[in-house]
C-alpha cells in the first residue's frame, strides 16, 4: 500500500502483509510483527541486546510485577508513532512454554494507578505530545468555566451578575479559543515530526540462565524526539551513560528523524496527505483557527459593536459553526485512525476514546453556533448554552485521557488468542 516515493522519505517504514487501516486509499495505520524481527540483526534503529552475568537471574528470582509470555509481538500504530509510544502485544504463558519475561499489561488496576500518579508527579515539558495534552486540558477547563457563565444564569437567574455573559463569557471565550489554537499548532508540529525510522523502544536481555529466556523491558532512550530533554525541538538523543546499547543506526544518523517545522511539498504529496493522522491534525488546526475568530469577536468591546443580526451571525456564530465542523472532522479521523476498518470500533485502544470524546465535544460546539443563529428565541439560546456546557466537558474528558496517554510510552496489551502477525515480505 505504500508508494516508492514515500519510502524515499521514510526508508525504514515498511507496510507488509500485516499492515491494516480503515481506508485502502490512505496509508496503513497499524502493523504487527514478531519480536524476532526487532532484534539487533534486523532493520531497527534502536533495538539492543544485553548479555552477561549481571543480566541473568535465577528462575525463582523473577520479580512479581513481571509476567511470563509465550509470544511477544510489536504493534506499530501511526498514532503511537506520533506520540513516541511503543506498544507490545503479549501472549501469556500456557503449559510452561514461556520464552519471554515482560512487564505486566498496562490495563491492569495497578498499572493504571501508576499512570495516574505519573500525571501528577512528572512534567516532561520537552515532550511535545505532553504539551499538546496539557494545553488542551487547560483550554478545556477554561471552556467549562465559560459554559458556566453562559448557561448557569439561564438555569438559575439568581446566580447572575452584571455583564456576566458578555464580560465573563467573552473574556473566557477569547482565552479558551487562543489556548485551543496554540494546542492545535503544536498538534500539527507533532504530526510532521513523526519518527521516520522503525523505533523499537524495547531492550532485550538474557533473563534466566537455566532456560535462556529473554527479558523485554523499556529502553531508557529511543529515536523519537520526545526523549530530547535538551530542547523542545530537535533530534532524539542517545544517552551515552545509559545501559541500553544501540547496535545499528543511531537515531542521530541521517536515517533518524530531524525536527522540521513543515514538510516539503513532495513529502506532503507522497506521504502526509495519505496519512489519516496528519489529515486529522490539519482539520483540527484549521477548525481552531476559524473558531478563534468567534473567540476574538466575543470580547465585549467588539461584540457590543455587532449591532445587527447579520453582523452577529457572520462574525460570531458562523465561525463557531465552521470551526466546530473542523473539530468534528478531526475527531472522526482520529477515531478512524485507531480502528482496523472504518466500521469497527476500537474500544480497547486509548486513542479511540480520546477521539470519541473530542468528536462529541466538536458536535456540542457546532450545535452552539448553529442554534446561536436563532438566539432571539429563548429556547434556542438555552440549548446553545447547554451545548457549550456538555461539549466543553467532553473536550475536558478527552484531554485528560490524552494527558494520561502522553505519559504511557510503553503500553503492553494481552492477546489471549496468540500471535497473529503476518510473516510476509514487505509490500512494494
Amino acid at each position: 500500500m505504500a508508494m516508492d516515493a514515500t519510502k524515499h522519505h521514510f526508508p525504514e517504514r515498511h507496510y507488509d502483509g500485516s499492515a491494516s487501516g480503515p481506508f485502502a486509499l490512505l496509508n496503513p495505520t497499524a502493523r504487527r510483527f514478531p519480536l524476532a524481527a526487532s532484534k539487533p540483526d534486523a532493520q531497527c534503529s534502536d533495538s539492543s541486546q544485553i548479555k552477561g552475568a549481571d543480566a541473568q537471574i535465577k528462575a525463582d528470582q523473577l520479580p512479581r510485577d513481571e509476567v511470563r509470555a509465550e509470544d511477544v509481538e510489536r504493534k506499530w500504530r501511526s498514532r503511537d508513532n506520533r506520540k513516541g509510544r511503543h506498544a507490545l502485544v503479549i501472549t501469556p504463558e500456557v503449559d510452561q512454554n514461556a520464552q519471554y519475561i515482560t512487564p505486566p499489561p498496562t490495563s491492569n488496576t495497578k498499572e493504571v494507578l501508576k499512570g495516574i500518579w505519573r500525571m501528577f508527579s512528572t512534567c516532561p515539558y520537552w515532550d511535545v505530545s505532553y504539551l499538546v495534552a496539557t494545553i488542551f486540558t487547560f483550554g478545556s477547563v477554561v471552556w467549562v468555566i465559560n459554559a458556566f457563565f453562559a448557561w448557569l444564569p439561564l438555569v438559575d437567574p439568581s446566580t447572575a451578575f452584571d455583564n456576566e455573559s458578555t464580560l465573563g463569557g467573552g473574556i473566557t471565550a477569547m482565552i479558551g479559543a487562543t489556548i485551543f489554537e496554540i494546542g492545535s499548532v503544536l498538534l500539527m508540529i507533532e504530526a510532521v515530526n513523526e519518527n521516520r525510522s522503525e523505533c523499537f523502544g524495547w531492550a532485550l536481555e538474557e533473563a534466566l540462565e537455566e532456560s535462556g529466556m529473554i527479558r523485554v523491558r523499556p529502553m531508557v532512550t529511543c529515536a523519537h524526539h520526545h526523549r530530547n530533554k535538551g530542547n523542545l525541538v530537535g533530534k532524539g538523543k542517545v544517552d551515552q551513560d545509559s545501559n541500553d546499547t544501540l547496535t545499528i543506526n543511531e537515531p542521530t544518523s541521517r536515517d533518524g528523524r530531524t525536527w522540521i517545522w513543515w514538510p516539503t511539498w513532495h513529502e506532503l504529496r507522497t506521504h502526509y496527505f495519505k496519512e489519516i493522522g496528519f489529515l486529522a491534525c490539519l482539520s483540527q488546526m484549521t477548525g481552531a483557527t476559524i473558531f478563534w475568530i468567534a473567540g476574538f469577536t466575543a470580547l465585549p468591546p467588539i461584540y457590543d459593536r455587532l449591532t445587527t443580526t447579520a453582523a452577529q451571525n457572520g462574525a460570531y456564530w458562523l465561525p463557531q459553526v465552521v470551526g466546530g465542523v473542523g473539530f468534528i472532522v478531526s475527531g472522526t479521523l482520529f477515531m478512524l485512525e485507531t480502528q482496523k476498518n472504518w466500521y469497527t470500533p476500537a474500544p480497547k485502544v486509548l486513542g479511540w476514546h480520546i477521539a470519541v470524546w473530542n468528536l462529541i465535544g466538536g458536535i456540542g460546539f457546532t450545535l452552539c453556533g448553529a442554534l446561536g443563529f436563532a438566539n432571539g428565541n429563548s429556547g434556542a439560546l438555552y440549548e446553545a448554552s447547554l451545548a457549550t456546557f456538555w461539549g466543553s466537558w467532553c473536550f475536558l474528558i478527552g484531554s485528560v485521557i490524552q494527558w494520561y496517554e502522553s505519559l504511557d510510552k510503553h503500553p503492553v496489551e494481552v492477546d489471549e488468542g496468540g500471535g497473529k502477525a503476518a510473516k510476509t515480505q514487505p509490500a512494494s
